[in-house]
C-alpha cells in the first residue's frame, strides 16, 4: 500500500530526491506459526479479532530500537485529533514510526507498553490506519523545506493561522457572470491584505467558529 499516492507528484518527486525518506513494514514478518499470525480473538468475547501485542511489538523494535527518538504513533479514531500545529510539529522533528492498526484493534498493553500516541484524522472508522497513515504523511512531508515550489504556500492556507483559508482566484477576469473582486485588480496590496483576512474570518464565522473559540467570537 507504500508508498501509494505518497509517491507520486510533490511527496514522490520529493521522495526521490531524497528530501524525505518511507521504510514500510510488515507486521506478518513477525507473526507467529506456519500462518504468521499476527492477530487472535477478544479477551472477554465480542466481534472481530485483536492484533497481538507481542507480534506488534517485535514489529516495532525491529524498525526502532530502544533509543530511538522518533516518537511512536498509531493510527486510531479515539486518538489525539490531527491539527496543523500537530502536523508543523512532526514535520519539525526526527520523523516517525507511525503503526497502522487492522481489524478490530490493538492490544492494550502494547499501546502502553511501547508507548504509542494515539492519533486521529477525523469521527469515522476506516478499514485500516493506512490511509489515515497516508494523509499524516502528506501533511507533513509538504511543510519539509524544499518540497513545495513556493516557502509562502505553506504559511498562506487553512489553520496556519488559526483561520480558514481565503477565497482564491485567477484568470479569466470574468466567468459566467461571475468577476474578480475588484480589490484584488487593484495593486493595493495593504487592501488585497485587509480583503484576504476578512474573507477568512468569514468564511471561518460561517463554517468553523469552532475555530475562534468562545462561540465562534473573535
Amino acid at each position: 500500500m507504500f508508498p501509494g499516492p505518497l509517491g507520486v507528484s510533490l511527496s514522490g518527486d520529493a521522495l526521490a530526491r531524497g528530501a524525505w525518506s518511507l521504510e514500510a513494514r510488515h507486521i506478518r514478518d513477525h507473526g507467529l506459526g506456519r500462518h504468521r499470525a499476527v492477530d487472535d480473538t477478544p479477551a472477554g468475547g465480542g466481534p472481530g479479532m485483536v492484533l497481538r501485542c507481542d507480534v506488534l511489538a517485535a514489529a516495532i523494535d525491529a524498525a526502532a530500537p530502544p533509543g530511538d527518538p522518533r516518537p511512536r504513533l498509531l493510527m486510531s479514531p479515539r486518538g489525539r485529533p490531527l491539527t496543523q500545529a500537530l502536523v508543523r510539529e512532526l514535520a519539525a522533528g526526527p520523523g516517525a514510526v507511525v503503526v497502522c492498526g487492522r481489524f478490530e484493534g490493538v492490544d492494550e498493553r502494547l499501546i502502553e507498553g511501547r508507548g504509542l500516541q494515539e492519533v486521529s484524522i477525523g469521527d469515522y472508522v476506516l478499514s485500516g490506519g493506512e490511509i489515515a497513515a497516508m494523509v499524516l504523511l502528506d501533511a507533513c512531508v509538504r511543510l519539509l523545506p524544499g518540497v513545495m515550489g513556493h516557502d509562502a504556500s505553506g504559511t498562506e492556507e487553512s489553520f496556519e493561522g488559526g483561520l480558514l483559508e481565503y477565497p482564491h482566484y485567477t484568470r479569466p477576469r470574468l466567468w459566467e457572470d461571475r468577476s474578480i473582486p475588484d480589490v484584488l485588480l487593484g495593486g493595493n496590496h495593504a487592501a488585497i491584505a485587509r480583503w484576504r483576512r476578512a474573507e477568512a474570518e468569514r468564511l471561518t464565522r460561517e463554517r468553523r467558529p469552532d475555530l475562534l473559540g468562545e462561540g465562534g467570537k473573535g
